[in-house]
Formats: structure tokens, C-alpha cells, sequence
């Protein structure tokens, strides 16, 4: 990324050039990214490719003000933060489901980041409802964060367990990858009945009250402990919400199951 995309990159999420890759701008970047970037699987229902590369990943979430899942979202987060003079590894991570069994390998990227001040961070901005910070690494004990309390504890094998109040999350390979060795993953999760973003449709994002998510039809705003559930009526209130709420201008609605997944 050259100066230009860089300062269009900080635009987008609102956000200031930090003076130097510290363990703050890391911070306020993270959450700026959070506030302004939607996590959303609509391109899955749309018909639109899904490119891993630097390029494509920026210009989606940067020129086309959209968001994405997360290969997408932490794959662009990681060409910003790398431009910014931060030391940035992806690291590959299996997700724990209810019944606390793991998913597939390369089932979520996550990033490693460390600062100049010394710190080693997980950051996760594709996540969806997750921590509103990058969760410090080296720290086995809880970490308060706006959207929990969260754990970083590693196994016997060296792999790093995230929880979410006292649940685990998902478990982290800690060895560094390309971006290329998740086309596999996104693919699975972009075209296998067993994904549930083949399943569903989702647009969620932070706001300073709390979150807003639609799916489907079904809009919720959080606000603190409350929670407002809206069931919008036509095609014209779902493209009006998509576009309130998360900037993202549609000129259709996605429909789960409609049209092939191309790329």
C-alpha cells in the first residue's frame, strides 16, 4: 500500500496515522476498524467473488465500503497495519462450536501483531461478536474488554484457546501463513451446506451504544443490555437498512441460495 490508499484506508474507519506502531495506535485503530467496517457474508448471496489478495481485500473494504467475513476483514486489517510499520503475522484458527468440538483447519484468520513498545497482540476484527481490543498474548489471566471478558490460554501443544466468558472461542495455530493458504477455507465456507454463512445471512456492526445486526429480515439494536428486534417488511426497507446502518448501498437484496458463488 502506497501513502494515498493508506490514508484512504484511514479514512474509511475513521482514524488518524498513528505516529509510531504502538501498543495505542493498535488499539484505536482495532476499534475504529470495528466501528466503521461491517462484518457481513453477503457476497456469498450476491453472486460476487471472493479474491485473497491484498489488493482485492482493500479495495472491497476501502473503495467499494463494504465489508466482509474473516478472511476479509483481518486480511485487509493486515495490509493496513503492515503499511503502518506494525509486525504483522496471519495465523490460522479452528472454531470451536456449541458442542465445543473444532471446525476445519484454516477455518478463521486471526492476526498477530507486535509493537514497538514491546507488546504482542491477537487482533481480530472478522470475528463478529468478539473483543472490542486486541487481546494481549503472554497473559494467562482474564482481560476485561467492552464486549467481555476474554482468555488467552496456551495448550500443552503450544496453540493459544481464546474464551469469551469462560466458552472457548476458537484455538490459534501460532505459526506464521500467507494469505493464499486460507483460499482454502474461504472456499468451504463460501460454497459448503455445512458452512453457516451458506446458511444464513448476516451484516453486524459495532456501535459506540453497542451493535446493530440484520439478518435476513430481522434488524436488532443493541443498546447497553437492551435489545430491539425489527422485522422489516419489503425488499426497500432491507436496501434502506443495509445502507443506514452500515453504508453499504445494494442494488438488490441478497437472498440465501440466490445465484452461483463465482470466484
Amino acid at each position: 500500500m502506497d501513502n494515498e490508499q493508506i490514508d484512504a484506508y484511514l479514512r474509511r474507519i475513521g482514524a488518524e496515522r498513528p505516529a509510531a506502531p504502538t501498543a495505542q495506535a493498535l488499539h484505536d485503530l482495532h476499534l475504529a476498524h470495528l466501528r466503521s467496517v461491517p462484518f457481513e457474508n453477503l457476497s456469498i448471496h450476491l453472486g460476487e467473488a471472493v479474491e485473497l489478495t491484498d489488493k482485492a481485500l482493500v479495495a472491497k473494504v476501502v473503495d467499494a465500503r463494504r465489508g466482509g467475513f474473516c478472511y476479509e476483514l483481518n486480511g485487509a486489517f493486515a495490509a493496513l497495519l503492515t503499511a503502518l510499520g506494525f509486525d504483522v503475522a496471519l495465523v490460522q484458527a479452528q472454531v470451536y462450536d456449541r458442542t465445543g468440538q473444532l471446525g476445519i483447519p484454516f477455518d478463521h484468520l486471526a492476526l498477530r501483531v507486535r509493537t514497538d513498545d514491546g507488546g504482542d497482540w491477537l487482533a481480530d476484527v472478522g470475528f463478529g461478536t468478539h473483543s472490542h481490543l486486541p487481546l494481549a498474548l503472554g497473559d494467562g489471566g482474564e482481560q476485561a474488554d467492552p464486549g467481555g471478558t476474554f482468555g488467552v490460554v496456551e495448550t500443552p501443544q503450544g496453540d493459544l484457546r481464546i474464551e469469551k466468558d469462560g466458552s472457548p472461542q476458537y484455538l490459534v495455530d501460532q505459526r506464521p501463513r500467507a494469505l493464499a493458504d486460507f483460499r482454502g477455507g474461504a472456499w468451504y465456507h463460501r460454497t459448503s451446506p455445512e458452512s453457516p454463512f451458506t446458511r444464513s445471512l448476516v451484516c453486524s456492526i459495532v456501535t459506540p451504544e453497542g451493535r446493530v445486526t440484520l439478518s435476513g429480515r430481522t434488524l436488532k439494536t443493541t443498546v447497553g443490555a437492551e435489545q430491539r428486534t425489527t422485522e422489516l417488511a419489503s425488499e426497500a426497507e432491507v436496501l434502506a437498512a443495509y445502507d443506514r446502518h452500515f453504508g453499504i448501498a445494494l442494488e438488490r437484496e441478497p437472498q440465501v441460495g440466490a445465484g452461483p458463488v463465482t470466484g
